[in-house]
């Protein structure tokens, strides 16, 4: 699965696969993960207001 395609899974702008096999501990990391890419995604925009200013 491409980097792209699992970014849109995280964000919630794509449908997950079906076909993938389902494990409680996967489920929280892709949590974890889904978290601290919207917190860096947060911290990017921040960066971005401060330099334009």
């Amino acid at each position: 699965m491409s980097i792209l395609n699992q970014l849109a899974e995280y964000l919630y702008l794509r449908k997950k696969d079906p076909n993938r096999p389902k494990s409680q501990w996967i489920g929280y990391m892709h949590g974890i993960n889904r978290i601290s890419l919207l917190i860096f995604l947060l911290c990017l925009v921040i960066l971005a207001i401060k330099l334009l200013r």
